[in-house]
């Protein structure tokens, strides 16, 4: 059954489809996984009964009706509801909220035959890149179970790179879906934001930063649940067109890519996280590809000023509820008081001027992809760090003044919602993974998607380095 779990999740679709292989034995496979796995990473929570789930793949073989998902065993992100299963966040506030309805994004997978066998890890309401909560516990890096998994995906690239489920969604407000597939070397997807809509639920105008998106072991296989999650929603202003997208190999010779490194010495980083994005980019330029460094496109400062912003201020409203409660203020981690209160001691006038920049960084983007096809930068500025640390206070001897600037390669991508594919990049000295986004201009999601086949085609790096469990 191992060579069963090692295919990606549009071959298993196929395989049940033509009959050679039955939902109910990939479901068995699944849980026997899991079963000898999951206890050591813990990236699997609130586990559906077995007998349960195998029951259900098994009417799933007896369906007639056969959709992109059928049969599949998948594990949701523990920030969006499935109904039936608990939505905990990571909080003890919700710990035992049994969600009643799915999600928009879940709904549409349920309805392409996704078999929902529970939840995957995630950092306390998905604040901070490294997934830990006091409902859970951590969620341990299958290549080192001593360092993080990053996050707050991070529940989810590990059930991918342990072969415990072969595709998921995620969820990405400054690189949720990025840090942690490069950090446990499989595909992280940012699609352009309002490709993927969001629940028809409050205000639907002004906290365009998270989104949800796709995660798997192939560009392939982000395609195939990108085409399941993405389309307009009519009870929502803000979309885009429903697309089909796919990734078949196509030439990419002459295309250009500019290459962010570190911001012009702005972003610190680790020793070798550089040297290895610049060896995969390498793998563009042996493909006929333009790929050239790129002088600092806008201030470094603004940037971070504005993003932290609009972030704050996106982060208190959400968290308004639990703040204006004693019980459940107390329960609330410092990270998540810290954003909520800066968030609320905002003006007008800050937001609209935060928003001024980022409009300005889009116009400035949108200038260098007029030169450039796509844009390239790594998806961390450290190596996975140790599982008790809360987070890097400090890069190459330069402090860090907040929980989450060591992710400040994150946001130029995410400030103005463009879509930004990681890609691994291969493995340092100490063995540990790292990986590579590939940014496109605003709303060429196929673009980056046709990238990163062709990047995968001649890599495999999920394939070839899979943790040793």
């Amino acid at each position: 059954m191992d060579d069963l779990l090692e295919m990606d999740a549009g071959a298993l679709v196929t395989a049940m489809a033509t009959g050679e292989v039955t939902a109910e034995a990939l479901m068995e496979a699944t849980l026997d996984r899991i079963a000898v796995v999951n206890g050591t990473v813990n990236a699997v929570v609130s586990l559906r009964d077995a007998d349960v789930l195998l029951a259900e793949a098994r009417a799933a073989d007896q369906a007639a009706d056969r959709g992109a998902f059928h049969g599949l065993p998948v594990a949701v992100k523990d920030l969006a509801h499935v109904a039936g299963i608990v939505t905990s966040e990571g909080s003890p506030a919700f710990a035992d909220r049994v969600a009643v309805a799915d999600d928009l994004h879940v709904a549409r997978m349920r309805a392409a035959g996704a078999i929902f066998i529970g939840k995957t890890n995630a950092p306390e309401f998905g604040l901070g890149s490294h997934t830990f909560n006091p409902v859970f516990g951590a969620t341990r890096n299958p290549y080192d179970r001593a360092v993080t998994c990053g996050g707050s995906s991070g529940g989810a690239a590990v059930a991918l790179a342990t072969r415990m489920t072969a595709i998921a969604d995620g969820s990405d407000m400054m690189g949720s879906l990025r840090n942690p597939a490069g950090w446990n070397n499989v595909y992280g997807f940012r699609p352009t934001w309002g490709r993927v809509p969001a629940e028809p639920a409050g205000d639907g105008y002004l906290h365009q930063i998270s989104t949800n998106g796709p995660m798997a072991r192939s560009p392939a296989d982000i395609a195939l649940l990108l085409n399941v999650m993405a389309g307009p929603d009519g009870r929502q202003p803000l979309g885009l067109k429903a697309d089909h997208f796919s990734a078949e190999d196509a030439e990419i010779r002459g295309k250009r890519i500019g290459w962010l490194r570190d911001w012009g010495g702005a972003w610190a980083m680790e020793a070798g996280i550089l040297d290895l994005c610049e060896t995969a980019l390498g793998v563009f330029a042996e493909a006929g590809c333009e790929v050239e460094a790129i002088p600092v496109p806008f201030s470094r400062d603004a940037l971070w000023e504005s993003w932290t912003v609009l972030r704050s201020w996106a982060v208190s409203v959400g968290l308004a509820p639990l703040m204006a409660r004693p019980d459940t203020r107390a329960q609330l981690k410092d990270t998540a008081i810290w954003e909520a209160e800066r968030g609320m001691a905002l003006s007008a006038a800050g937001v609209q001027a935060a928003s001024e920049i980022r409009t300005e960084w889009f116009r400035a983007a949108a200038a260098l992809f007029d030169r450039y096809d796509a844009l390239a930068a790594p998806t961390a500025q450290v190596w996975p760090f140790a599982i008790d640390t809360a987070y890097p206070t400090e890069i190459a001897g330069q402090g860090m003044d907040t929980y989450h600037r060591w992710m400040e390669v994150m946001i130029p991508a995410s400030l103005v919602g463009l879509p930004a594919l990681a890609v691994p990049a291969g493995f340092g000295a100490h063995g540990l993974p790292m990986g590579m986004q590939i940014i496109g201009r605003h709303g060429d999601d196929q673009g980056v998607l046709t990238l990163g086949q062709a990047y995968h085609r001649r890599t495999l790096w999920p394939q070839k380095r899979p943790p040793e469990i």
